[in-house]
């Protein structure tokens, strides 16, 4: 009778995950969403705390953190307990376990991860109960953080990606007579890592309880435990937004004290003053306009140093740096440039090309014995990949380049796969004419249509995307906000309708 108890049990739980109905959980959710949304808007912090706290104790909100934490991309990824949630029955089981009453987080599991520069990043990895934790109390937090967060903040928000902050940039650069001419490239140094426990454990409003046990349960690296003095880790879930609350507020303190105003000037004539001072930020990543140098070393730089120190953070005195827009700046792989004409160009970043190219490169020499086909699929997720990200600015210059030099990258890696056959050989091997060109690498997959076309996988090219402009976010939009719905349900029919890449 004993045995065949578990097994009744696990069978119950897996039915009753299965039966779950998760659009009547998400509508739960939402509704309290929106109603913390109207209670920061109307300052009622107590009421948001009420609010946050029916969230994070309802069965709703558990049951959709756990299935956030079991379906995204790291769900098969363990903490230091080596646990996941893989079974219908352990998900539903997971629910219950989410109580703030006892609950003590695990240390991080720490991993590394390669950078560009070729640094190692550091990573600290939840337990998938501490993950699933963050969730849930990230369901409550985010409201908030949108609703108070810097107008033109655009990273890890909802809605809202690179091409929005580039667009921004564009705005707030591209007129020919009044637009700054100077650029402020703020880099802060290990924002992740520095942010001061006790700042956040004051101003985020959300459990301080429990973000206390999280910012204080330390990491673990080759089996031996570490503690955490400050910041947060990159890994969490909830850790993106603690960073999005603990930066907001540097565009208002911007526009407070350098605001546009008329000064006196002699003889009591009254000057008007713009001192062009506009932020965009994305995460950590932040550039700031003003009219003058002087004006941004002097004054702004001095209020953001401040601002930041305020948090534990400081600015990286290697990477911050101050650029005139007609000799270009760097900002999200991409860069912006004013030419003698007055125009406002934005191209991909020669950083950024120079490391897809070697990124296809080391795909192409890892995959020397493979068959074409599966090598062709390859590359055309990374082909597509790159290009789709710069398919709303003026790469059509860059994508023929890019297309060149893959081109040759995959001439080589045929000579050296087939030293000794002619070049007329390894043409007809792996060139094939499709769409009116000659030279396609591609493969005929021995597959024929119902009208007998032979199946051609060729290799995907940058020049393939169409480009097209991007209409911006509008920065007070607000996911969360009912009152936002008919404009975020026009932009998804707008994307619905423009034409693939």
């Amino acid at each position: 009778m004993s045995t065949g108890q578990p097994v009744c049990a696990s069978s119950r739980t897996e039915s009753e995950w299965d039966r779950l109905n998760w659009s009547r959980i998400e509508r739960r959710v939402r509704r309290l969403q929106a109603r913390i949304v109207k209670a920061t808007q109307e300052r009622r912090w107590g009421r948001v705390k009420s609010l946050q706290w029916l969230l994070t104790h309802s069965f709703s909100g558990r049951a959709l953190a756990v299935d956030r934490v079991t379906t995204n991309h790291g769900a098969k990824t363990p903490g230091v307990d080596g646990a996941t949630w893989q079974t219908p029955g352990t998900r539903y089981r997971a629910i219950g376990s989410l109580r703030r009453r006892g609950y003590t987080p695990q240390p991080l599991r720490r991993v590394y991860i390669p950078k560009s520069n070729g640094k190692l990043r550091p990573l600290g990895i939840p337990t998938i109960k501490d993950r699933a934790m963050q969730a849930l109390h990230l369901l409550a937090l985010e409201p908030v953080a949108e609703t108070t967060g810097d107008p033109n903040s655009y990273g890890f928000r909802r809605a809202r990606s690179t091409a929005d902050a580039i667009q921004q940039c564009f705005v707030s650069l591209s007129h020919l007579d009044d637009s700054a001419e100077w650029v402020f490239e703020g880099d802060i140094k290990g924002c992740f890592d520095n942010i001061s426990h006790e700042w956040m454990l004051t101003h985020i409003p959300t459990d301080r309880e429990v973000l206390c046990k999280w910012l204080r349960a330390g990491y673990v690296d080759s089996r031996t435990w570490f503690p955490t003095e400050a910041g947060t880790p990159q890994g969490g879930i909830i850790s993106p937004v603690l960073a999005n609350l603990t930066l907001d507020g540097l565009e208002r303190l911007l526009a407070e004290r350098f605001a546009a105003k008329h000064s006196r000037g002699p003889h009591s004539q009254r000057k008007w003053r713009n001192p062009k001072v506009h932020l965009v930020r994305y995460a950590d990543d932040f550039i700031i306009t003003g009219s003058s140098r002087e004006l941004l070393e002097n004054e702004v730089r001095p209020l953001v140093e401040g601002f930041l120190a305020e948090r534990g953070l400081r600015l990286s005195p290697e990477k911050t740096k101050i650029t005139h827009i007609s000799e270009g700046f760097d900002f999200l792989g991409q860069n912006l440039r004013k030419h003698r004409n007055g125009r406002l160009l934005v191209t991909p970043a020669k950083k950024n090309v120079h490391a897809f190219l070697e990124r296809f490169r080391t795909a192409l020499r890892s995959n020397v014995a493979s068959a074409q086909e599966p090598l062709i699929r390859h590359l055309s997720l990374i082909v597509k990949g790159w290009a789709n990200y710069h398919r709303h600015i003026a790469a059509t210059r860059t994508f023929r380049k890019v297309d060149h030099e893959t081109w040759y990258s995959l001439w080589r890696w045929a000579k050296w796969r087939h030293p000794k056959k002619t070049h007329t050989w390894i043409a007809k091997r792996y060139w094939l004419p499709v769409g009116g060109s000659y030279w396609t690498f591609a493969v005929d997959t021995g597959v024929r249509t119902k009208s007998g076309k032979p199946i051609i996988v060729r290799l995907a090219r940058a020049t393939d995307t169409t480009i097209r402009h991007h209409v911006k976010i509008r920065s007070d939009a607000n996911p969360f906000d009912p009152h936002w719905d008919p404009y975020f349900e026009g932009r998804a029919a707008l994307k619905a309708q423009s034409p693939g890449p």
